[in-house]
């Protein structure tokens, strides 16, 4: 099914989820050995940074102007940029939800030219749901990952071996909640889980979409039929409002990645259930809990597997007329030699890993990451965005559906179930308004098809 050009269109909109302040006025277009990078500001992007005059530049001759954004800010900026084709910018960093929708705009390159002629970049060394992640509705590439994650559940072992429980190598969401029930409070000011709970569709929806999936629920059926108040869908929220609220952390409602994340570390939360890459924050040197977790899938009630695919990649600007020199630096920013590059100079828990089987063979990345590297892979691994639940899907994804109209959507639903996570409305009121909301976006799609 390809969207109508106006639901293409609305991507700029939709994926804009904040405003343009502090970006002051861009690059200049530099001359033709110089390429305008636009990227977020994460950790590994830093690295990336301080690296890439000293080796890449070397290298090469290209010189590398970066503009570094906070996620919000930089998806804002892109979706404005590429809609516009302006041409400012020659590489972006996008994710496997954004890459397939801009390909179907012909706003990105196609790389597979670029990947055969590139022998030594080795695209067959990249997970495969990644690289199928990252193509087209045509089959064409049109990503590279720069690292990868799905999702798992992460607890502390100490914790559950002195309350004489073991964690199931499997766990389903019901096990989850027994175990967060009993070690709720067994050390001062200690939860027994973090969830996220703070608004926005790549927050609290980013795990809670992946536990209705498991509970058989979806946002929508093959035909465009909405399902937030399906009694599927309602159950898991249902739940995850209820586990959260009498087990989870303090100040739920407001809870993010980072919140939880400094919970663990900090001892005020028994598991976690998140992003695979929060492992190297949890087993970094210095960390309290360095040593102290233990890592198993992703939790599950009706479907084998429910972890989340995601990854931060490279795209190329179909405008930009620097499109080989904007090459060389994606195949080295994706490259096995970058990931070496960082272990050696950096250290090997500052990787950015997740996208290459190479890096799960390693020794020096697995004497840094023993404890997660196994899960971490079988957890990308067995993700399957064009079948993540119980029912087929109008489009793929896992914890999110790829349609330009999603963030919007999941952002004003997020709002509603973060409310009821706080108390203040009720999971039926919350997903009623949702599903007024997911009958608009059907409703254009069932139009769009029937005509």
């Amino acid at each position: 099914m390809r969207p109508a050009p106006a639901a293409v269109a609305a991507v700029v909109v939709a994926l804009g989820v904040s405003g343009c302040a502090g970006w002051g006025g861009g690059p200049s277009a530099g001359g033709p050995d110089t390429i305008n990078v636009l990227m977020v500001n994460n950790p590994q992007m830093e690295d990336l940074q301080q690296l890439t005059a000293e080796h890449f530049t070397a290298e090469t001759g290209i010189t590398v102007n970066y503009t570094v954004l906070p996620e919000n800010d930089v998806r804002d900026k892109i979706s404005q940029e590429f809609s516009s084709q302006a041409g400012q910018y020659d590489v972006a960093t996008l994710s496997n939800f954004e890459i397939p929708i801009y390909a179907r705009s012909e706003w990105i390159a196609p790389l597979d030219d670029y990947v055969e002629a590139d022998t030594g970049f080795d695209q067959d060394d990249v997970l495969a749901p990644l690289t199928a992640s990252l193509s087209g509705d045509d089959g064409r590439l049109y990503g590279e990952p720069f690292y990868g994650e799905s999702s798992f559940l992460m607890y502390r072992t100490d914790v559950l071996e002195a309350a004489g429980i073991e964690m199931p190598a499997d766990p389903t969401w019901q096990e989850v909640a027994e175990i967060a029930a009993a070690v709720d409070g067994v050390e001062p000011g200690m939860a027994g889980i973090c969830l996220r709970g703070q608004p926005g569709w790549g927050q609290v929806f980013a795990p809670l979409t992946t536990v209705v999936n498991t509970f058989g629920g979806t946002w929508f059926t093959e035909d465009w039929e909405p399902q937030v108040d399906s009694p599927e869908f309602r159950d898991a929220v249902q739940f995850y409002v209820d586990l959260v609220r009498a087990h989870g952390e303090t100040g739920a409602p407001q809870a993010g990645f980072t919140e939880c994340l400094n919970n663990v570390v900090q001892g005020n939360a028994a598991m976690w259930y998140d992003a695979t890459s929060a492992a190297g924050s949890l087993e970094a040197e210095g960390s309290p809990v360095k040593g102290l977790m233990g890592y198993v899938p992703a939790p599950v009630v009706e479907t084998d597997s429910s972890g989340w695919l995601y990854a931060w990649s490279w795209a190329i600007q179909q405008a930009s007329t620097k499109k080989d020199a904007a090459w060389e630096f994606v195949s080295w920013a994706s490259s096995r030699e970058y990931e070496e590059l960082v272990g050696a100079e950096l250290g090997w828990s500052r990787v950015p890993a997740g996208k290459r089987a190479s890096t799960y063979s390693n020794p020096d990345y697995l004497a840094e990451a023993s404890a997660f590297a196994e899960p971490t892979l079988a957890a990308i691994q067995a993700a399957d965005p064009d079948d993540p639940g119980v029912q087929p899907r109008p489009a793929p994804g896992i914890q999110f559906l790829g349609i330009p109209e999603f963030p919007d959507l999941a952002t004003q639903v997020s709002q509603d179930v973060s409310s009821a996570i706080a108390g203040q409305i009720t999971v039926d009121e919350a997903l009623a308004r949702g599903q007024d909301l997911a009958e608009d976006v059907a409703e254009r799609y069932r139009e769009r098809e029937s005509g």
